[in-house]
């Protein structure tokens, strides 16, 4: 099982989160970000390196989610010691069990799947596990909807001192520790849809004598154009329209059925579907991607745990009631029927068609910038002759060449740390440099006074206290530290204690090994220095090493022109609606959404400045957008995609834009590849006679600046100029 690297991020976030005090541990995933996956893998990790623990993963109600649950974990960890309720029944809980159980056959009044007798029987097998040493750790699957007195209940039951609550939209929960992964992170591996196009091509005034068939015309005509691109594009696959009515509206449920007839879409020829309480027609199947049903008529949101990737278009239908907005029916439209993007905004985007203002309103509170308007804009005529030359990367792999990283760490240790040949002087520059070269394991705990318990530490006395190496005990907790370690670049265990052994175990030999340490030293070593070489190892593979080959050996190149047309999106409600007419699209406003304030800045910058003639904003994915290829340290391709092309006294620019320097000169740039984009885009440039460099806001003067050939994290560096003074 290959994780994508935010999953990766995720399962380090969990395990950083088991250390912490903190009892609730709140994982707020995105619909599609494959929840299950991380938590299954995590688990596995987790009990390699805990014994005696025992995983219990409560789930809702109906859907049978345990099961599948279940079947996911044994699909992707091969060996998993999976359990369900009536596994537990007979068999109690062992160590290393995961326990898939549904809420509701505990707590549900009138369910008989536990008679009393077998509730006590469950209690029992739980007290058995406590008293022979086994530690539960609970996780709550779709945790908003488990909230109750009694599921409480049941939790307090297994006396855990963990428990991994997972939602799209978790309830607050006080002193909780909470991962977050970020919609964008899930959006840029594809696996759910870019944007939430709401009302698209609308016009500002609808005038209609029949919302219900505008609303659906709509939805209707892009459910054809969505079908006939997936068709060009080899896909058979047929989109599905979800409309959704208010509760208690018989009359407008008949009134939609009669118009998908007069298209001759029919419950009949199996293209229209309905899934009510009451009411189930043409639902089988309907999740497979060529599945013959076009559209569903569903209430409120779907059964939890319904994925149904195809699903592309919502039709929200409104009445005169007030209903909660449900971000789960909203999930239902924003998976990727293959969990992959296809480079096409039609097809990369979900939609959604409603009247109903509250829940526009919604939409918009809980997606951001994830929610949008939009229209179609088109290329200005001038413009449709530009030229450039596109870079794709041809590897299909997304891991890491576990021989470059091990070559990117050592070469890092060289540049900073000094390292050479004279192992003896090694081990001094890195004692020098706050490394702990200890046969003991060195714990730290202070000692002093305090009036408050809000205390700094900095005033207190620092205390080591050491621990003999014991490598049968310690060893699970070196593999745990050589884990996390690895998880910070996506690197097996395996690869990342090679690693590891190479550069500082005398046992393994490598011609630029750093220490020649006994094997058991390595515990050692690595324990009292795990953070210190978590971070190394993930600075390692986006710095600048000269030593390293640049040159990318497969690249697939292609000629580069500017989009003929693309989907605008825009926030409606901000202040200013200005059309920028140095665009080299028409109707580009000044309201574009997504937007980073430098790019903001940036587009201000161009529409004012007398020397820019023209200004074309680049997709961030995608292979009709202008890209360039480059490696990390560890040889794993990715594609960049410069920000801006911009036309200034006749000659072409790329710029990228990243985040400025605060009042005090201080790097607000997030992002550790800049220093690797630049020399990939500056090569690019050279190769192309080209200009350009990277653009970023410095507070203090209040002005943006730009590096052009050299890059420096500096601001006072003298290879930072005013833009202004260059773009003249």
């Amino acid at each position: 099982m290959e994780l994508k690297e935010f999953q990766l991020n995720a399962v380090k976030s969990l395990f950083e989160a088991m250390d912490k005090p903190a009892r609730d541990i709140i994982l707020k995933s995105p619909t599609g970000s494959g929840k299950t996956i991380i938590l299954t893998y995590f688990m596995h990790q987790f009990i390699q390196s805990f014994p005696k623990t025992v995983f219990v993963w409560l789930t809702p109600g109906k859907g049978n989610l345990e099961e599948q649950s279940k079947a996911k974990m044994d699909k992707y960890i091969h060996a998993s010691q999976t359990k369900l309720l009536s596994d537990v029944m007979t068999a109690g809980f062992e160590e290393n069990d995961s326990a898939f159980i549904n809420w509701e056959k505990l707590t549900k009044k009138g369910n008989n799947a536990l008679k009393d007798s077998e509730q006590t029987n469950f209690l029992e097998h739980i007290q058995h596990a406590l008293d022979s040493g086994l530690r539960f750790v609970v996780i709550v699957d779709e945790s908003h909807q488990n909230n109750t007195v009694k599921a409480d209940e049941i939790i307090q039951y297994f006396h855990t001192d963990k428990i991994i609550r997972c939602s799209a939209t978790p309830k607050e929960i006080k002193n909780a520790e909470i991962i977050e992964i970020a919609e964008a992170d899930v959006i840029a591996e594809g696996l759910i849809k870019k944007l939430l196009v709401i009302n698209e091509d609308f016009p500002q005034t609808v005038e209609t004598e029949n919302q219900t068939g505008f609303l659906l015309e709509r939805a209707y005509d892009k459910q054809r154009k969505l079908r006939a691109a997936f068709l060009s594009a080899g896909k058979d696959i047929n989109p599905l329209i979800v409309v959704q009515i208010p509760n208690k509206s018989e009359v407008l449920q008949d009134e939609v059925e009669r118009w998908f007839e007069t298209q001759g879409v029919t419950f009949e020829n199996g293209q229209l579907a309905v899934w009510l309480s009451d009411r189930h027609e043409n639902l089988e199947g309907i999740e497979e991607n060529d599945a013959k049903a076009i559209a569903v008529i569903i209430k409120q949101a779907v059964a939890t745990g319904w994925d149904c990737p195809r699903a592309h278009i919502l039709v929200k239908l409104r009445d005169n009631m007030d209903e909660t907005f449900e971000i789960q029916t909203i999930g239902r439209i924003r998976r990727m029927p293959e969990a992959k993007h296809y480079n096409s905004d039609l097809l990369d985007s979900c939609y959604l068609y409603t009247l109903d203002e509250k829940f526009t309103a919604g939409v918009k509170r809980s997606l951001g910038k994830g929610a949008l308007e939009a229209y179609t804009i088109f290329l200005k005529n001038e413009y449709k002759s530009i030229t450039l030359t596109s870079e794709q990367r041809t590897m299909v792999t997304q891991t890491r060449n576990p021989q470059a990283a091990l070559t990117a760490v050592a070469k890092y240790f060289e540049k900073e740390y000094h390292t050479g040949g004279n192992k003896a002087e090694n081990a001094t520059r890195l004692q020098t440099a706050g490394f702990v070269l200890d046969e003991d394991i060195v714990r730290h705990t202070i000692s002093g006074e305090t009036a408050t318990l809000d205390f700094q530490a900095a005033g207190m006395n620092e205390i080591n206290v050491t621990e003999k190496l014991d490598t049968h005990r310690h060893g699970r907790d070196y593999h745990q530290k050589i884990g996390k370690i690895g998880l910070e670049i996506g690197m097996e265990y395996s690869y990342m204690n090679t690693i590891i052994r190479k550069l500082f175990d005398k046992k393994f030999s490598y011609s630029r090994k750093i220490l020649a340490l006994e094997p058991r030293a390595v515990y050692s070593f690595v324990l009292n220095n795990a953070d210190r070489l978590r971070h190394i190892v993930r600075e390692a593979m986006a710095v600048e090493l000269a030593q390293l080959q640049f040159d990318i050996k497969q690249v697939s190149k292609s000629p580069f022109r500017i989009p003929q047309s693309c989907l605008f999106t825009f926030d409606s409600t901000a202040k200013t609606q200005t059309e920028m007419r140095k665009n080299v699209y028409q109707g580009y406003l000044s309201s574009a959404e997504v937007r980073s304030s430098s790019e903001r800045k940036f587009e201000k910058f161009c529409e004012s400045a007398d020397s820019v003639e023209w200004v074309y904003k680049n997709g961030d994915k995608g292979s009709e957008y202008l890209s360039i290829v480059y490696m990390d340290n560890s040889e794993k391709q990715k594609n960049f995609f410069p920000d801006y092309i911009i036309g200034v006294n006749g000659e072409i620019w790329i710029v990228e834009t990243k985040g400025g320097f605060d009042r005090s000169g201080n790097s607000q740039d997030i992002d550790l590849y800049t220093p690797k984009k630049f020399a990939v885009l500056k090569d690019y440039l050279d190769r192309y006679g080209l200009k350009g460099g990277i653009v970023r806001y410095d507070e203090k003067s209040e002005e943006l600046c730009i590096c052009m050939d050299n890059y420096s994290d500096d601001i006072r560096d003298d290879c930072w100029k005013v833009l202004s003074d260059i773009v003249k």
